[in-house]
């Protein structure tokens, strides 16, 4: 057989009626209508899209801004006295009026905001660092080792917060300090329990035994994989431990457990103000209102992040 000669036969014949253009709605369809993103790419877009949680996160973002600079653009400070001007109402002069000292009521919010926002950021920071950890090795220890760190979650949960904090008073004595390490104490222990029982359901999942099977070490299997993963529910569960942490503090503080004068935190100017509430309701209701708009916008961004850490929602 020649293969050098070529069948008429079998040549393909073409011509332009054999062929039709393709209408543009046609082409429409074969395109990305979605560009490809990550997965925090899409969390971001989705949590965008939740005006709730936007709202909080830009509260939260001007109350941190403002109670870092505020009290710096003032020519009041928090603990100066004149009693000539005590117990003014609020006008263009004192935005807030003065309390029974002559101290500037708007100053000493901003000011309060500085110690309340720290205590909620320091202890909720704390408690990520500790629960995450001790949960994350409690859940893939498993077994034994799962059994008794868990049992002394549950020891340490049984004790009031109370307690915590009039020992560290007896140590350290009162003020701030004592105040983080007693939120920090409790806070982390259900951290823990969160982080364990996700690192439970993600550690047998194909990715890690996969990332066994190329050598992976524990640690690595931990920080690399497990913990990154189980970041949905942790990030959530921190957002909400700041405002808890704040009206923990403010309630401390209000009992009389809190800061100590000439230092103010939103509790303590509630404490104060309670006294001449019926007199001078305003200097009661500004540091309250402050209470309330913050714990607000955290539990709204908290609840935005859960919504849109949620693969299930994903569209």
């Amino acid at each position: 057989m020649n293969t050098g000669v070529i069948d008429k036969s079998l040549e393909l014949k073409l011509d332009d009626s054999m062929f039709e253009l393709v209408p543009k709605e046609q082409k429409k369809l074969n395109e990305i209508v979605r560009p490809s993103m990550s997965y925090w790419q899409d969390v971001w877009r989705r949590l965008k899209k939740n005006k709730l949680a936007m709202f909080g996160l830009i509260v939260v973002i001007l109350m941190t801004v403002i109670a870092i600079f505020g009290p710096m653009f003032s020519k009041y400070n928090y603990f100066a006295n004149d009693f000539t001007i005590a117990n003014q109402r609020p006008s263009l002069e004192h935005w807030f009026g003065t309390d029974q000292f002559g101290r500037d009521i708007f100053v000493r919010v901003l000011y309060g905001a500085r110690i309340s926002l720290i205590v909620g950021y320091a202890a909720a920071f704390i408690s990520f660092v500790i629960g995450t950890l001790y949960g994350s090795i409690s859940g893939y220890a498993g077994g034994l080792a799962d059994n008794i760190m868990m049992r002394i979650v549950d020891i340490l949960m049984s004790i009031p917060m109370m307690i915590y904090v009039i020992l560290l008073m007896v140590v350290i004595g009162a003020g701030l300090k004592s105040i983080i390490i007693a939120l920090a104490i409790t806070q982390w222990l259900g951290m823990a329990r969160i982080v364990r029982g996700q690192i439970i359901q993600l550690k047998n999942q194909e990715f890690v035994l996969a990332a066994k099977t190329l050598g992976a070490s524990r640690n690595r299997i931990l920080l690399k994989h497990l913990v990154p993963n189980s970041m949905g529910p942790i990030i959530v569960t921190l957002t909400l431990a700041v405002p808890s942490a704040i009206f923990t503090e403010a309630f401390l503080s209000f009992i009389g457990l809190g800061v100590s004068a000439p230092k103010a935190s939103w509790g303590t100017l509630v404490s104060e103000a309670q006294q001449l509430y019926m007199i001078y309701p305003y200097q009661l209701f500004f540091p309250a209102i402050a209470i309330c708009i913050t714990i607000l916008a955290f539990n709204l961004l908290g609840d935005g992040l859960r919504d849109a850490l949620d693969p299930k929602m994903r569209r």
